[in-house]
């Protein structure tokens, strides 16, 4: 009877081949427990969930220190030179990763008290327009703060920009110029960034609105083109010459932004648009951006087209502004004409359904100020404010009459900043998702003294103030105006959430500006990987043969070693066979043979 305990597999064989069996495991081998089922569930959905596991663990570690003793991390700073003041703002991102897929994953560098990295400075940039010698000491701060941060032998590879904004274009162009040749003169003298002559200039509304449009994809996640069932996809038809490409990617986000002076929005356009005339090619060409995030110019996948338009004097504090104006030229133009003294004493005011119910104000110039009482309507304001909106009879059009290409409102999401977000959160405590039907409340036909009182006991938002309370009526219908009546959004569309940060981020357009001016940097890093991939693939077949060698060696030896072993055992049990019968021969004939004299 034989006992078999373990049969052990060896043999010189990889690490990865050694293994041994037991008679008493191949049962369970055979025949997993429910535990074992369990742990391999848990690992399906593990593997499948696994890419949304990296992308919240990103989300995550946004907000830890910067490790500034990585080596293979770099940096890129970007100045935002605004009319109030400038920013400084400092990025950080890895190695590329060698996949021509991918875009460099960008993140805010964060000191060791893991707070953005970011100094911000005033007045305005533009305010030396006469003293333009002055300009590169006015930014000297900004670049030493950044400096000190950023490890000194990273200095000379990190890309540094300047980019103006709305104060400086204002200027006359020899003014903008000169400060801006200023900053190309002194700053290589006085810092060691990567930086040339194109890393400073003006850039238009147009600009800021696509490098904001990007950083607010870039952080939601947009431009990851992978297979994934919990996102939305869409149809793009990827401008190409004649022939137009078609492929299906991941969903991006619109972005609306109100602030009290402008309105902008910013989407994606998919599908490509044909125009009522061409004139309106003409005006559309200046509010369309196509361009290629990717690093590769041949590939398409990151190729977009963008529309971008920006609306002067459709912010919520100039619109009010515009109101206010028209209603006390009407009112003086009227009392004029039919010999009324309305609104020139608080016994006889102008009545205003844009204000909360017996609100009290005066509007107009010192020496012509108007007595107003809000009579709170929401629907009477916002029939009083469409007119505002400058609309036009022409098809694909907006506000003011601009063309707008068309929005498939069935698979489509915008995300609303601004005043979009504190219109809805900061009184009303309904930001996020939005619903036009909860939108249209009761707040302007509730009295002025009741939400007083509700103010008082703290009731709103924190930030909220009695300005906010004042305006939180006209500034509600002008934002339902702008979008449904300017913007064309359904009244049932439910795909807009108003927020002020993205995943606990104010993302600022600086962002995407740096994603799409260091979008050829990976080229570099994919050379490398290339190089080291083939380096790596011609030494894994090397060590893939080797091991094959290896076990055809061992199995040629066993096999050999039984063969021998075989032989050996085949040539002593012939000899053990001669030498019996030889035996049995010699005990027969001595068995036969006469006596044998025996001598004593």
């Amino acid at each position: 009877m034989c006992f078999i305990h373990r049969i052990s597999i060896s043999c010189l064989f990889p690490a990865s081949w050694h293994f041994s069996l037991s008679p008493v495991v191949l049962p369970r081998l055979m025949l997993p427990t429910l535990r074992q089922l369990l742990l391999l569930g848990i690992l399906n959905i593990w593997v499948r969930e696994d890419k949304h596991y990296h992308r919240h663990l990103a989300r995550v570690t946004d907000v830890e220190a910067t490790d500034t003793s990585n080596p293979n991390l770099n940096y890129g700073v970007v100045v935002d030179c605004g009319s109030s003041g400038s920013r400084v703002f400092v990025y950080t991102w890895p190695r590329h990763n060698g996949n021509p897929h991918d875009l460099l994953d960008i993140r805010q560098m964060r000191d060791q008290h893991r707070k953005p990295v970011v100094m911000k400075i005033k007045p305005g940039i533009s305010e030396y327009a006469t003293t333009p010698g002055k300009a590169s000491d006015y930014m000297y701060p900004l670049l030493s703060f950044a400096a000190q941060h950023i490890p000194k032998n990273k200095h000379q590879e990190t890309p540094l920009y300047i980019l103006c904004t709305a104060g400086m274009r204002v200027l006359p162009e020899s003014q903008q110029e000169a400060l801006l040749e200023d900053l190309r003169t002194d700053i290589p003298v006085n810092f060691n960034f990567l930086f040339s002559d194109s890393h400073v200039e003006v850039i238009s509304g147009k600009q800021e609105g696509v490098y904001a449009w990007i950083g607010i994809n870039f952080v939601l996640g947009r431009f990851n083109h992978v297979d994934d069932d919990h996102e939305a996809v869409i149809e793009v038809q990827v401008p190409g010459g004649d022939q137009q490409e078609t492929l299906v990617r991941r969903r991006t986000a619109g972005v609306l932004d109100m602030g009290g002076v402008s309105t902008q929005i910013a989407y994606e356009v998919p599908k490509t648009v044909s125009f009522a005339s061409p004139q309106q090619e003409e005006v559309a060409k200046n509010l369309l951006a196509e361009f290629n995030l990717g690093c590769d110019a041949h590939r398409t996948e990151h190729v977009y087209r963008v529309y971008v338009s920006t609306f002067l004097g459709f912010g919520g504090n100039a619109a009010r502004q515009r109101y206010e104006e028209q209603l006390v030229s009407n009112t003086v133009l009227q009392n004029k004409l039919l010999g009324k003294h309305q609104g020139e004493s608080a016994d006889s005011p102008i009545l205003d359904p844009c204000m909360p119910t017996d609100f009290e104000d005066e509007v107009g110039l010192p020496g012509q100020k108007l007595h107003l009482r809000g009579s709170g309507d929401f629907d009477r304001c916002r029939l009083l404010l469409q007119p505002f909106l400058n609309r036009t009879n022409e098809t694909s059009t907006s506000l003011n009459g601009v063309y707008q290409p068309p929005i498939d409102f069935s698979n489509s999401q915008f995300y609303g900043f601004s005043e979009f977000y504190y219109c809805t959160e900061d009184v009303l405590r309904m930001g996020g998702d939005y619903n036009s039907s909860k939108y249209a409340n009761d707040y302007c036909a509730t009295q002025w003294k009741i939400l007083k009182e509700r103010f008082d006991r703290g009731l709103y938002a924190s930030h909220a103030d009695l300005h906010r309370l004042k305006y939180q009526c006209f500034k509600s219908a002008w934002v339902y105006e702008v979008f449904h009546s300017g913007f064309s959004f359904p009244v049932g569309y439910d795909n807009l959430k108003t927020a002020l940060l993205v995943y606990d981020k104010e993302v600022q357009w600086t962002l995407g500006a740096i994603l799409y001016r260091t979008r050829f940097l990976p080229l570099r890093d994919i050379q490398q990987e290339s190089l080291k991939g083939s380096h790596s693939h011609w030494h894994r077949g090397f060590t893939f043969m080797n091991n094959h060698y290896l076990f055809l060696a061992c199995f040629l030896v066993v096999l050999l070693s039984i063969l021998l072993y075989l032989l050996r055992l085949r040539r002593i049990h012939h000899r053990a066979t001669l030498l019996r019968g030889t035996s049995v021969q010699w005990l027969e004939e001595g068995l036969g043979s006469p006596d044998l004299p025996v001598t004593l």
